[in-house]
């Protein structure tokens, strides 16, 4: 997948003179057609994504009034969504993968952006490009604007893994006997972080688990094998988590010592407990990317259009990147991210592990129903 080698920390580190130009965001957002300086507008969105700090500059900067909802799973906001027949939200945030999942029968549920309303020019080329073949365009028509991407790796404690350099951190580190009791985990997400490691062990044969996405009985050929083995070294079971907050938990509270977590959670972990480092593994990173996108019955339109210009600022999207450790699609970002986002940038990501990344796909009805019913087999077994 071309993206791939196109996220470097060049990229992401970039500033460019013409986004510098677009910091003025106020002249931009109440320009006719980009918003409006009055009314409302209704989000919904991850439960960390939109901090107090954001919302206060977003409402004195364009006079809109912003209304936030939170959820803290693509499966809640896709249900949400469909028990309201894509009403009582102006903006919503998918995850790019999870893009086609927002069908109701017959009534795609979320409408087609108009690109000349938006600062799409903000964004960086090849995540704008590459977003188009992991879902952001639907039925011809692109319905979702990338905003960040992050990974989903190891997040380990030093002082127990003593010997473990950066190169050798491994998804395998979670069924060490030094984990026992003590690991940490999505039960969906842990099905391809141990499926890696073991088909870099060669145990299984899975295409680097992108054969879980060619046909149901791959899927359960390989997910058969990958979820025995998580059952039979069940004794490590420390935690399981969905969501932010209970994913740090798992470290803060429940004595974890190493888990798979997003890198949002692992770089908030070793910012107030430097032992606990937050890494690529050697079978590659799990990497997904989020978007914007506008529901089919969105009330407030030209104001959901003046949030997304919002959110596509460098320095709104520096914010984001500082409150949450997620790295921001827009071009720039990274410039008004503060010091702490810009080191442990580089800490975690070198030219090598982001050229091994591991990129969720888009969701098959088949891999989806599956990926539920193997979660449920761990979650059971516990």
């Amino acid at each position: 997948m071309t993206l791939i080698n196109s996220i470097t920390r060049r990229s992401m580190l970039k500033a460019g003179a013409a986004s510098a130009t677009l910091l003025a965001a106020p002249a931009v957002l109440t320009r006719p057609g980009f918003g409006q300086s009055s009314g409302t507008v209704n989000v919904f969105t991850w439960g960390d994504y939109v901090q107090p700090n954001m919302i206060q500059k977003f409402e004195k900067d364009t006079g809109i009034k912003l209304n936030l909802s939170t959820y803290g799973s693509n499966d809640e906001a896709t249900q949400k969504l469909k028990a309201s027949g894509g009403k009582g939200f102006d903006v919503i945030f998918p995850s790019i993968t999870n893009v086609a999942n927002y069908q109701d029968g017959d009534t795609f549920l979320l409408q087609p952006i108009d690109e000349g309303k938006v600062k799409t020019g903000n964004v960086i080329a090849s995540m704008y490009r590459d977003s188009i073949q992991l879902g952001a365009v639907q039925n011809g028509k692109r319905v979702a604007v990338p905003f960040n991407w992050g990974t989903e790796a190891v997040t380990f404690d030093a002082e127990v893994f003593k010997d473990v350099g950066d190169g050798d951190v491994s998804y395998g580190m979670l069924w060490d006997p030094r984990a026992k009791n003590k690991a940490a985990f999505r039960q969906k997400s842990v099905l391809i972080g141990t499926g890696l490691y073991l088909d870099a062990k060669g145990e299984i044969n899975s295409n680097r688990m992108l054969d879980v996405y060619k046909s149901e009985a791959d899927m359960r050929r390989i997910f058969d094998k990958v979820a025995a083995y998580i059952v039979d070294h069940k004794e490590n079971f420390g935690a399981f988590w969905n969501n932010a907050t209970e994913a740090l938990n798992a470290f803060q509270q429940s004595g974890c010592v190493a888990g798979q977590t997003w890198d949002s959670t692992g770089l908030l972990l070793n910012r107030d407990k430097p032992a606990l480092k937050y890494r690529m593994p050697r079978e590659g990173g799990m990497t997904w990317m989020d978007s914007m996108a506008i529901p089919s019955g969105a009330e407030n339109l030209e104001q959901a259009y003046a949030f997304l210009n919002a959110m596509l600022d460098p320095e709104m999207a520096g914010i984001m990147s500082a409150n949450t450790g997620y790295n921001s699609c827009v071009d720039g970002a990274a410039q008004h991210a503060g010091e702490t986002y810009a080191k442990q940038f580089q800490e975690v990501y070198t030219k090598d592990n982001l050229a091994n990344l591991w990129w969720w796909q888009p969701d098959t009805p088949f891999f989806a129903a599956g990926q539920q019913e193997y979660a449920e087999k761990i979650t059971n077994a516990s």
